[in-house]
C-alpha cells in the first residue's frame, strides 16, 4: 500500500513543506496537512497576517511547482506551468562529484519567500549550488529566459535517484519545524473549542427544550440559577411582630393562569421574611443577556403562598387595638391596576366571585366587634358607624349616598370637615360588607396604559368608634385607604385632557402621602397635608401621638410588570427610607423604622400645623421643596396649570349653583311685581324702577359667570398648549 501512494504521491507527505501558487499569482511555501490518493489532491495549510490558512490543491499542480517531490514515473511534458510563472531550469552536469544531489531538478534562484519550511536545508543548497554553477558554454541564453524544459533527464540511473529522494524526505519529516508544530497546537485548541461551543448549544437546546416557546428561557435560567443559591427562610406564622408607628410591607401576588399561558417570568424574589429581591433583565450593547438583581428590605416581606389571614395579622391587626385607646389610625393598599390590592382589602376571589369573609375589611371588622364585646371595653358605651367615599381629579364624592359630590372644609379651628358625608351606624360585619359592595359598583375606574379596568380613584372606608352620647363625640377611627392604581401617575403625558389631570392628581397625592408619612418618623417635621385632597381628608390620621400608619405595597411577579414593580419599591422604600435613625446621632443604619411612641414632645400638634403654613405659601410649592430630586421644573409648572384649573372650576360651578339659587328668589320677585300689575291704579313709576333694578342685578350676575367661564375655558387652552409642548 505505501509503494502504491508513493508511486502516486512521490515525495508529498504530510508536514512536507511545498511552493503553492495563488490565485493572484503568488508563490509561496507551506506545509501538507492532508492528502486524498483517490483524487489526487492535497491539503496544505500557511501562516498570513498573524492567521492560519489552508486550501486545497490538485496535486498535478503541486507536482508542477515541486518537480523534486514528483514520483520517478511522473511525466513532466503534461504539465503546463503557469504564464506568471518562471520555472527552474536544469543544470549541465559533468561531474557529479562536483554536485551533491545531482539529478534533482533546482529551484528558481530570484524568487524570496519569508516562510520557515521544514527542508529549508535542502532547499538552501540547492540555492547555493545554483549560484556557484556557470551556464554551459554552448547555451548562452540566461536562466531567466529558458523555456521550460518538456522533460527533465536524468544524470543518474534511477535506482540512484530513488535513494536520494527517499533519503531527502525523511530527513525533513524528522525535521519537523516550529511552523507545523504550532499548526498542530492551533488545531488541537481549535478542536477543543468547537467541542465546548457544541456542548454548550446542547445545553442551551436542552433548557429552551425544558419551556417550548419560552422567549425569555434564558432570563428563567438565570433566575432559578440564582434561587439554587439561595435559603429561604419565608415569613411563618408565629414570627415576632413589629409594633412600629409606621410599618410598611411588601405582598407579592401569585402568578395568575393568564400570564403563565404567556409563559411570563417571576422576577420576584423573597428569601427572608423582610427582604425582597427583583431580578431585572438587561442586555449589554453586545446584545448579552444578564440580569440586575435589586434588593430591598421592609418590615415584612410577604411571598405569593402567604395568606389574607397571615398579611392582616402582621399589618392591620395591631391598628384596631389602637383605635380602642383613642388613636387614629391608617391601613394604606398601594401598588399596579392588578397587583392584589382588591384581593388583600377586599377578600379572596374564586373565579370570578369575591369571598368578602377573608379580605382586611371583614377582619378588621370583625376584630371590632370582638373587642367592643369584651370585658375591657363593654363598659365604654361605643357605637361603630362607617363611611366609604371616594377622590377622583381632586373631588370628593360620598359612595353611599349614589356618589354625590361633596366638599371639604376647614372650621375656625382648622379641622378638616368633608361637609354631607353619610356616616352609617352598623350592627354587624355582615353590615359593613354591603355596605363595601354598594360602594364599591359605584367606585370610578377606567382603561389605562397598564390595565383595561384601571382604579381611578382612591377609595377611602372608616370605621368610626363614637361615644353613645347626644354629641356622639369622637373616639377613635380606622380608615383603610385603597389607592389609585399607580401606573395612573405616569400618564400625564396622554394626549387625553382628562387622563392628563387624573394622572397628575394621582401622582401629586402620593408624593402628598408619601411625606405626610415621613413626617410621623421625623420630629418637628411640617406637614404638608393641603398639598393634595386625600391628605387633606385624612389630616387627623396624621397629627397627634396615637396616631398609627401601616403600608402594604403590592407587587406583580410577571417579567411585563418589572418596571411598574420597582417602581412601588423605591415609592415604599422611600416612605421607610426616611424613618431609619440617623447612624451619626447614635443610631443603626439597618433599616428599622423609628419608634415614636414613647416620644411625647416634638410630635405636631394642631396648632403647629396651623403656625407652620403661611398665606403665602402653597402646598404645592413647598411638596416640590420636599422632593427637590424628583420634581422638576416642568413638573411643577404643569402642576401648578392643573391646579389653577381645579381652583377655576370650582369658582365657576359654585358661582353657576349660586345663580340657580338666586333664580329661585327672581322668579319670586318677578311674581310679586307682576302681582302689583293686576291692580287698577298701581303705580307705573314704581313698576318700572323695581324691573329695571331686578334686571341689572341679573344681568351683574350673569355677567361674572360668564367671565369666570371665559377664564377657565382660557385656562383649559393653556394646559392644552403646555401639554403639548411637553409631549413635543
Amino acid at each position: 500500500m505505501t509503494d502504491e501512494v508513493d508511486s502516486v504521491m512521490g515525495g508529498v507527505k504530510m508536514g512536507v513543506n511545498v511552493d503553492i501558487k495563488r490565485s493572484d499569482g503568488r508563490i509561496h511555501s507551506a506545509v501538507v496537512s492532508g492528502i486524498n490518493v483517490e483524487s489526487k489532491s492535497v491539503t496544505v495549510e500557511w501562516f498570513e497576517k498573524g492567521e492560519t490558512k489552508g486550501k486545497e490543491i490538485e496535486l498535478e499542480q503541486i507536482l508542477g511547482l515541486n518537480q523534486e517531490l514528483a514520483p520517478s514515473n511522473y511525466d513532466t511534458a503534461n504539465v503546463l506551468p503557469s504564464k506568471k510563472y518562471v520555472p527552474r531550469p536544469s543544470l549541465s552536469v559533468v561531474n557529479n562529484k562536483a554536485v551533491p544531489g545531482v539529478g534533482l531538478p533546482k529551484r528558481n534562484p530570484g524568487r524570496h519567500t519569508n516562510v520557515v519550511t521544514t527542508n529549508g536545508l535542502i532547499k538552501e543548497q540547492s540555492v547555493k549550488n545554483l549560484k556557484g554553477s556557470k551556464p554551459p558554454q554552448n547555451n548562452p541564453t540566461s536562466f531567466d529566459s529558458m523555456p521550460p524544459p518538456k522533460q527533465v533527464p536524468s544524470l543518474l540511473p534511477e535506482t540512484a535517484n530513488k535513494p536520494t529522494r527517499v533519503a531527502a524526505v525523511q530527513g525533513n519529516n524528522r525535521r519537523r519545524s516550529n511552523v507545523v508544530k504550532e499548526v498542530e497546537k492551533l488545531q488541537e485548541n481549535r478542536d477543543k473549542r468547537r467541542a465546548q461551543q457544541a456542548q454548550t448549544v446542547e445545553g442551551h437546546g436542552h433548557l429552551k427544550n425544558k419551556d417550548t416557546g419560552n422567549p425569555n428561557w434564558e432570563f428563567l435560567q438565570m433566575i432559578l440559577e440564582y434561587k439554587d443559591e439561595l435559603e429561604c427562610t419565608p415569613l411563618q406564622d408565629g414570627d415576632p411582630m413589629a409594633n412600629n408607628r409606621i410599618t410598611v410591607c411588601i405582598r407579592k401576588r401569585p402568578m395568575s393562569q393568564k400570564e403563565f399561558k404567556k409563559k411570563e417570568v417571576d422576577v420576584v424574589t423573597v428569601p427572608t421574611k423582610d427582604n425582597i429581591t427583583i431580578h431585572e433583565p438587561k442586555s449589554k450593547v453586545d446584545l448579552t443577556k444578564y440580569l440586575e438583581n435589586q434588593q430591598f428590605r421592609f418590615d415584612c416581606a410577604f411571598d405569593e403562598n402567604a395568606s389574607n389571614e397571615l398579611v392582616y395579622k402582621y399589618t392591620a391587626r395591631s391598628l384596631v387595638q389602637s383605635i380602642f385607646e383613642g388613636g387614629m389610625a391608617t391601613c394604606f393598599a398601594y401598588g399596579q391596576t392588578g397587583s392584589g390590592k382588591t384581593h388583600t382589602m377586599g377578600g379572596e376571589f374564586h373565579g370570578k366571585t369575591q369571598d368578602c369573609n377573608n379580605g382586611i375589611y371583614a377582619f378588621a371588622t370583625r376584630d371590632v366587634y370582638k373587642l367592643l364585646k369584651s370585658s375591657k371595653y363593654k363598659n365604654e358605651n361605643l357605637v361603630v358607624s362607617c363611611s366609604y367615599f371616594e377622590i377622583y381629579s381632586g373631588k370628593v364624592f360620598d359612595l353611599l349616598s349614589g356618589k354625590t359630590k361633596l366638599r371639604v372644609l376647614e372650621d375656625g379651628k382648622q379641622q378638616v370637615v368633608v361637609v354631607g358625608l353619610t356616616e352609617t351606624e352598623v350592627e354587624s360585619v355582615e353590615d359593613v360588607l354591603k355596605l363595601i359592595t354598594n360602594g364599591n359598583n359605584l367606585r370610578t375606574s377606567g382603561q389605562t396604559s397598564a390595565n383595561a379596568h384601571s382604579s381611578r380613584s382612591h377609595a377611602v372606608f372608616q370605621i368610626v368608634l363614637r361615644q353613645n352620647t347626644r354629641k356622639k363625640p369622637l373616639y377613635g377611627k380606622f380608615s383603610l385607604i385603597d389607592l389609585a392604581g399607580n401606573e395612573r401617575g405616569a400618564d400625564t403625558n396622554s394626549a387625553d385632557r382628562q387622563t392628563r389631570i387624573e394622572g397628575a392628581e394621582i401622582n401629586k397625592s402620593l408624593l402628598a402621602l408619601k411625606e405626610c408619612i415621613r413626617a410621623l418618623g421625623r420630629k418637628g417635621a411640617h406637614l404638608p397635608f393641603r398639598a393634595s385632597k386625600l391628605t387633606q381628608v385624612l389630616r387627623d390620621s396624621f397629627v397627634g401621638d396615637k396616631v398609627r400608619t401601616c403600608m402594604i405595597a403590592m407587587i406583580s411577579p410577571s417579567l411585563s410588570s418589572c418596571e411598574h414593580t420597582l417602581n412601588t419599591l423605591r415609592y415604599a422604600d422611600r416612605v421607610k427610607e426616611l424613618g431609619v435613625k440617623d447612624p451619626a446621632k447614635g443610631g443603626n443604619n439597618e433599616g428599622v423604622m423609628m419608634d415614636c411612641d414613647d416620644d411625647d414632645g416634638d410630635i405636631l400638634e394642631d396648632d403647629d400645623v396651623g403656625r407652620a403654613l403661611s398665606h403665602e405659601d402653597s402646598g404645592l410649592a413647598q411638596l416640590r421643596s420636599l422632593n427637590d430630586g424628583e420634581c422638576s421644573a416642568d413638573w411643577y409648572t404643569f402642576q401648578e396649570s392643573v391646579a389653577q384649573l381645579q381652583i377655576l372650576e370650582e369658582e365657576m360651578v359654585e358661582s353657576h349653583n349660586d345663580l340657580l339659587v338666586s333664580m329661585e328668589e327672581w322668579i319670586q320677585q318677578d311674581a310679586s311685581l307682576l302681582a302689583i300689575t293686576n291692580e287698577v291704579d298701581y303705580d307705573q313709576d314704581a313698576y318700572a324702577q323695581q324691573l329695571d333694578d331686578m334686571i341689572t342685578e341679573k344681568q351683574v350676575a350673569l355677567e361674572a359667570l360668564r367671565i369666570k367661564a371665559k377664564s377657565f375655558r382660557a385656562c383649559l387652552s393653556e394646559e392644552e398648549a403646555q401639554s403639548r409642548r411637553r409631549r413635543n
